[in-house]
């Protein structure tokens, strides 16, 4: 899903309840539950942007508000930010960490 073409950043994500985020040495560590055995060995390591990024995805902000945090915290290119934004939301999006906001799965049984 590209998010330029889906929503832009006008769009809004949250975090699939299915995914739970645990920090561990200063790394956020997203783990699948209620997936089926062979899955269960993936965890995924989100670096400190990406960490933000899942943190901000609550639903209730557009990915426009949270690119705005990203420049202003971590002091990044705009255009970059932008570009890096619409990566990392559609890799969570292609992983299952996020959805739409509105479109919340329920917890899979397998």
């Amino acid at each position: 899903m590209k998010i330029e073409q889906q929503a832009g950043l006008g769009g809004k994500f949250q975090q699939d309840p299915n995914i739970v985020s645990r920090v561990v040495a200063d790394e956020v560590i997203l783990v699948p539950i209620h997936r089926r055995a062979e899955d269960m060995d993936l965890i995924y390591t989100l670096n400190e942007t990406a960490a933000r990024v899942w943190e901000l995805s609550d639903g209730q902000r557009s990915l426009a508000e949270i690119h705005q945090v990203l420049v202003r915290e971590f002091e990044v290119d705009p255009a970059q930010a932008e570009k890096d934004l619409a990566e990392l939301v559609e890799g969570l999006l292609g992983i299952g960490a996020l959805v739409e906001a509105g479109n919340q799965p329920q917890h899979r049984h397998h």
